[in-house]
């Protein structure tokens, strides 16, 4: 039932990103589901749920926990779909609904950190054995080790080049569409783009770890 999680496939800074949202199909499926079309809205979540369940996992590295926030995100897009103005800007709609709820994830889990309640503190994946019948062993090692380069670099940003980062590179968005769900607009946008790039190529050996992401 879980999305299957792999090193994420970059995009280059000249994608123009082909499933931008803005197709006359997409615009006539949110126009109906704002009409209270079930079987429409049903076809959106069906569209964007792999989308925004990878936003979630890039971000919280938690496979039960970003099924989770991936339904919550659909309940409250189904409960507010018919605020959107503009059906063709949905896709920056819902993820910033995505952004609002892993923010909140975050705050829950601050806050039962000062009380120490850690009921939850666990990596989604089970453990692998590195054993000879376990040929998944390998790209599971692979795997945590890119993540944790990934990481170690995303933490030198700061948080609004980390966030424009990923949504750019991790989740294909376009400049425009990163602009809407951040609600900013595009020169601050790519302001943070070009500082986040400028310190990722400083790091040694980021030209090789980018390099295997995009294979």
């Amino acid at each position: 039932m879980g999305e299957e999680i792999r090193h994420p496939k970059m995009a280059s800074t000249e994608d123009t990103n082909t499933t931008s949202g803005t197709s006359t199909q997409l615009v006539s499926l949110v126009n109906q589901a704002k009409d209270g079309n079930r079987s429409a809205f049903a076809q959106l979540v069906d569209r964007f749920h792999a989308d925004v369940f990878r936003m979630v996992y890039y971000r919280i590295r938690s496979r039960a926990d970003a099924e989770d926030i991936a339904q919550d995100v659909f309940l409250k897009a189904y409960q507010k779909i018919s605020s959107i103005n503009d059906a063709a800007r949905f896709r920056g709609w819902l993820f910033s609904i995505t952004l609002n709820r892993i923010r909140d994830y975050h705050r829950k889990k601050r806050f039962r950190s000062l009380f120490k309640v850690d009921d939850e503190n666990i990596e989604s994946h089970p453990p692998v054995e590195t054993g000879s019948d376990q040929p998944e062993a390998l790209d599971h090692i692979l795997r945590e080790d890119f993540w944790r380069q990934i990481g170690l670099i995303l933490n030198k940003l700061s948080k609004m080049e980390r966030e424009v980062f990923l949504l750019r590179f991790f989740d294909h968005l376009n400049i425009n569409e990163i602009a809407g769900t951040l609600k900013k607009n595009e020169s601050t946008v790519k302001t943070h783009l070009y500082r986040a790039l400028a310190k990722f190529k400083k790091e040694p050996g980021i030209r090789q770890l980018l390099k295997e992401a995009i294979q």
